[in-house]
């Protein structure tokens, strides 16, 4: 199979780099591209919503998984589903969906393939009641970079399945799961919002009424400060009952944005603006909600991600431990208040105590997720809010990192050596690497 030259990056628009795709369209050109005598590394890349470089490679190999998408088996009975790992959460919405079955763990886009789901072990509103993806993870069979074929589950290979599950396709390449899906009876939700007037606000909300909803995420106004500092709305949610004729989902006409914006449109005046705005006019109540307008709000907007311009922006998300995450929280704010770096998208959510991979990003506490545009000395920056969450025993999510430096990594993930171990067992000639693998020292440099 000849790769094809492409520039790629991240949802971040940084860095763009050259690479060699290749993009098998059945299993069998997978297993055959994997048994030839590849010239570089490679690394799996889904639908590219990683946010920095774990799934790039410059100047060597990308294996786009996406013609790999066909559904392989489905129990209506107990909502079990087999698919092939470029299937996306789309695909299964628009299949599944209206036969009453919804993902029983999703991202805040559903443009995330299955095999992305694992690689990243994903974590959406639930994370406090039900976990990370892995909980809906039955077993996967994974093509090592030897050409061996493993059927990994908790009771079977568990070592290699919990090293895959956000092991950042660094184990391998997934070929199919299995996963289980939640029975919904319509595809709306029960909202319930409420503002809250500052950060110890919020977190006494989130206390006395997370464990009454199955769903739970906060936006943050990152720019207020004072007594106001962290105001922002609760959205918690349910699956909701049907409601005569309103059992369908809504059709919406998607945007899409062009061309890349100028520098200068987010700024901290306009962002001010945006979030005095929002703040403003989502007052407290409840409300019927499509399951689209809740769980995927950005999703009708196309290639959102310019309106940060050319430079690109970093999504930066830490996760704090319970005994320290709100003096972890507070800081995090105070930072970006101080520094005058603004976020018009920052969301505020309680992770619970469920199990994960060794390089597994949740633990119970609180995380914090926050966009921020890419302008002068946001490197330098980015490294002072490493070592605030360091200070207060936290770590940042893989899948949105793009900057954190080896040392910072080994400190936040001290199960390192674990994944490594298990990962040279199955690529003993290190043919699986990229370059955020690279930079955290997971895999030698080229």
């Amino acid at each position: 199979m000849r790769p094809t030259r492409q520039t790629l990056s991240g949802w971040g628009n940084h860095p763009r780099v050259p690479c060699a795709v290749y993009a098998p369209d059945r299993a069998a050109r997978l297993s055959a591209l994997v048994s030839q005598d590849v010239e570089h590394a490679l690394i799996a890349r889904g639908l590219g919503r990683s946010y920095g470089d774990a799934a790039t490679n410059h100047d060597a190999g990308v294996v786009d998984c996406t013609g790999l998408d066909r559904f392989i088996a489905f129990d209506e009975s107990t909502g079990t589903l087999t698919a092939e790992a470029g299937v996306s959460y789309a695909d299964l919405i628009d299949v599944l969906l209206p036969r009453g079955w919804f993902p029983l763990v999703t991202p805040g886009t559903k443009f995330v393939t299955l095999g992305g789901a694992i690689a990243a072990d994903v974590h959406g509103k639930n994370h406090h009641r039900d976990g990370s993806f892995n909980a809906c993870v039955e077993s996967f069979t994974l093509l090592t970079p030897t050409g061996e074929l493993l059927d990994c589950s908790r009771g079977s290979n568990a070592d290699v399945f919990w090293a895959t599950l956000g092991g950042m396709g660094l184990t391998g390449f997934i070929q199919a799961a299995t996963i289980k899906l939640r029975r919904v009876k319509s595809p709306y939700m029960n909202v319930t919002t409420t503002r809250v007037k500052n950060l110890d606000a919020m977190l006494d909300h989130f206390t006395k009424t997370d464990h009454d909803f199955t769903y739970s995420v906060a936006w943050i106004d990152c720019l207020a400060k004072g007594a106001a500092l962290g105001r922002g709305v609760v959205l918690q949610g349910e699956h909701a009952e049907p409601e005569s004729g309103r059992n369908t989902l809504p059709r919406k006409r998607s945007k899409t944005v062009p061309f890349d914006f100028p520098g200068f449109a987010l700024n901290p005046l306009s962002v001010r603006a945006f979030n005095g705005l929002y703040y403003a006019t989502h007052g407290s109540g409840a409300a019927r909600e499509d399951i689209n307008t809740y769980f995927y709000p950005l999703d009708t907007v196309h290639h959102w991600n310019r309106i940060y311009g050319r430079r690109g922006f970093v999504q930066y998300q830490p996760v704090f431990p319970q005994c320290d995450g709100d003096q972890g929280v507070r800081a995090v704010i105070e930072k970006l208040v101080d520094a005058k770096r603004s976020s018009f998208l920052a969301v505020l959510k309680q992770m619970g105590g469920h199990e994960a991979g060794p390089l597994g990003f949740p633990m119970k506490g609180l995380t914090l997720a926050v966009d921020l545009p890419r302008a002068p000395g946001i490197e330098a920056f980015l490294s002072e809010l490493d070592r605030l969450v360091l200070e207060h025993g936290g770590r940042v999510y893989l899948a949105k990192d793009g900057s954190m430096s080896a040392d910072t990594f080994r400190q936040m993930y001290p199960r390192l050596d674990e994944f490594k171990a298990v990962k040279e067992r199955l690529d003993p000639q290190g043919v699986l690497s990229s370059d955020q693998s690279r930079r955290l020292g997971i895999t030698e440099q080229a």
